[in-house]
C-alpha cells in the first residue's frame, strides 16, 4: 500500500472521485475457464515466524476451497519456525504440506519464484506467515474472480491489521481452536501475544490505530475508485494474494536475465507493475478479509521505506506506465480512426470480459495504460509533496505549514469518515488522532527519495530485494 502519498489531499484522490462518478464497466463476463477446476498451491514464506505461523496455518485449514499442496519455506530462521509449523500441522492433521528450511536467508522473492517455476498448479496463492485469512471463503472467492477473465493476473481481498480479537476468534473456533490451545500449552513462547510484553503490545496498538484508518480509507475509497475506473489497482496487497501461476512465471522469466531475484524491496509492487505493463489486471475483492500483523511503531519507518522505495524502483523500471498522460492524444487519434473496427470486433466477440484491453508491452510503449494515470499522479505526489514541505521549513514558513496541516487533516478525516460507513464519527476522530504519524511518514519519504537517487545515479547499487 505504498502508492499513495501520506499527504492525502491531491490529484490521486481526484482521480478516485472521477472513478466513483464515472462508474464501472457494465460488461457481463462470460469466462472461458471454469474456476472450480483450477489447481491451487499455497506458498508461505516464513522468517523467524514462530510467533505467527500457527495462526496462519490454522486459518488456512478453515478455508472452503482446499489447496492441493502447501509449501512453508523457512528462510533460514534463527527461531523455532520449522518446529512449531510441524507441531501445529500434526495437531491440525495437515498432510498436504511440505516444510522446507534454508540454511541461509535469501529473501521472500526467491520463495515465490520457486513456486512459480517448480509447481504445475494453475494458481499460486502467496500467504505471509504473519497473516490470517479471516474470511473462510477468502481463497475460494479469489480463485473465482481470478477466472472471470484472461486479463486478470492477480486477486487479493481487503487487508486489516491483526488484532487480539482475531486471535481469540481462532482460538474459539470449533475446527481449529482445540489444536491451537494444545499447541500454545506445549509451546508457551508461540503466539505473538504470549511472546511480547505490554510495552511491545502498546507500541503495536499505536501502529494498528494508524493503519486501521489508512487501510480503510485506501481500500474503501481510493482502491475502490481505482477498481471502478480502471478495473485494476496498481499492485495487489502481497500478504494474501492469488496469482495466475503461468503469468507470474513469465514475469520472473522476463526479469531473470537483467535482475535475477533482485526486483524491488517489496516484490508485490514490482509484480503488480509488471502485470499492468503487460495489460493484465490486479483486482481487489471487497467482500473477503485477511488480517496481517503490523510492526510496532518504532519499526514502522523501515516498512514504509521498503514500500515507498519499491514504488519508486518500479516507476523506474516501468516508465512507460508513468508516461501514459503524454500518450493520450495518440491513443485518442487511434481510437477515433479505428472506432468502427473496434465496434465490429466487440459485437463478434463471444467471450466477454470487463475492462478488456490489448496485451503486450508494445501497446504500453505506444499508448500507455489506463492505470498509468494513477501511477503518474501517485509519482508526482510522492516526489512533490515532501519536497514542498521541506522548502516550507527551509524558508521558515511555519505558519503556512501549520495551517496547511490543520486544513488537510480536517479534510482528509472527512474523506475517511465518508468512506467508512457505520463508524463515521469514530473514524473521523481516529483520523485526526493519527494525523501526526502520517505527517512524520510524509517527511520520511524524503529519506526514501534520497536513498533512491543515491542507488540510481551515484552508487548504482540496484540489488533491490525483499
Amino acid at each position: 500500500m505504498a502508492a499513495l502519498s501520506y499527504f492525502i489531499i491531491g490529484p490521486t484522490i481526484i482521480t478516485s472521485l472521477v472513478g466513483w462518478v464515472y462508474g464501472r464497466d457494465k460488461t457481463v463476463p462470460t469466462p472461458a475457464e471454469d474456476w472450480r477446476k483450477a489447481v491451487v498451491d499455497v506458498i508461505i514464506p516464513a522468517y523467524n515466524a514462530e510467533a505467527e505461523i500457527d495462526l496462519c496455518l490454522a486459518s488456512l485449514v478453515r478455508q472452503t476451497l482446499k489447496p492441493r499442496h502447501i509449501f512453508v519455506i523457512d528462510d533460514g530462521s534463527s527461531d523455532h519456525t520449522k518446529l512449531f509449523a510441524e507441531d501445529i500441522c500434526k495437531r491440525l492433521n495437515i498432510a498436504n504440506i511440505s516444510i522446507i528450511r534454508r540454511e541461509k536467508s535469501i529473501g521472500k522473492t526467491p520463495s515465490i519464484e520457486k513456486g512459480a517455476y517448480e509447481s504445475d498448479a494453475d494458481v499460486e496463492f502467496v500467504l505471509d506467515s504473519d497473516t490470517i485469512l479471516a474470511s473462510e471463503n477468502y481463497l475460494e472467492r479469489l480463485v473465482e474472480e481470478l477466472y472471470k477473465g484472461v486479463g486478470i493476473a492477480s486477486a487479493c481481498g481487503v487487508i486489516y491489521p491483526l488484532k487480539e480479537r482475531d486471535r481469540s476468534k481462532l482460538l474459539a473456533d470449533e475446527q481449529v481452536g482445540t489444536a491451537l490451545r494444545e499447541h500454545f500449552k506445549l509451546h508457551p513462547e508461540a503466539g505473538y501475544y504470549n511472546k511480547h510484553g505490554n510495552l511491545q503490545r502498546f507500541s503495536r496498538f499505536i501502529t494498528n490505530l494508524y493503519r486501521d484508518v489508512l487501510y480503510k480509507f485506501l481500500q474503501h475509497f481510493v482502491y475502490r475508485g481505482e477498481m471502478i475506473f480502471f478495473g485494476t489497482i496498481i499492485n495487489p496487497v502481497g500478504c494474501a494474494v492469488a496469482y495466475r501461476r503461468k503469468y507470474i512465471k513469465d514475469i520472473f522469466l522476463n526479469a531473470r536475465e537483467a535482475l535475477g531475484s533482485d526486483l524491488t524491496t517489496s516484490e508485490d509492487i514490482y509484480i503488480g507493475f509488471a502485470f499492468t505493463n503487460e495489460g493484465y489486471r490486479n483486482i481487489q475483492l471487497p467482500d473477503v478479509i485477511a488480517c496481517t500483523l503490523e510492526p510496532p511503531i518504532q519499526k514502522l519507518p523501515f516498512q514504509v521505506f521498503l514500500w515507498s522505495s519499491a514504488f519508486l524502483q518500479s516507476v523506474y523500471y516501468f516508465n512507460y506506465l508513468v508516461a501514459t498522460p503524454f500518450k493520450a492524444i495518440n491513443k485518442w487519434i487511434y481510437k477515433v480512426r479505428n472506432a468502427k473496427n473496434e465496434r465490429e470486433m466487440k459485437d463478434r466477440r463471444k467471450i466477454k470480459e470487463q475492462y478488456r484491453q490489448s496485451f503486450g508491452v508494445d501497446v504500453t510503449k505506444r499508448f500507455g495504460r489506463p492505470i498509468g494515470w494513477f501511477v503518474f499522479t501517485n509519482t508526482i505526489e510522492k516526489l512533490l509533496f515532501p519536497t514542498i514541505f521541506l522548502l516550507f521549513i527551509i524558508f521558515g514558513w511555519w505558519e503556512v505549514l501549520l495551517l496547511t496541516f490543520i486544513f488537510e487533516s480536517l479534510i482528509s478525516s472527512l474523506f475517511v469518515a465518508i468512506s467508512t460507513k457505520g463508524e463515521r464519527i469514530k473514524m473521523f476522530f481516529k483520523s485526526l488522532l493519527v494525523s501526526p504519524i502520517r505527517y512524520c511518514l510524509l517527511f520520511y519519504d524524503l529519506v526514501v527519495i534520497f536513498k533512491f537517487v543515491i542507488d540510481l545515479w551515484l552508487t548504482k547499487h540496484r540489488a533491490w530485494r525483499k
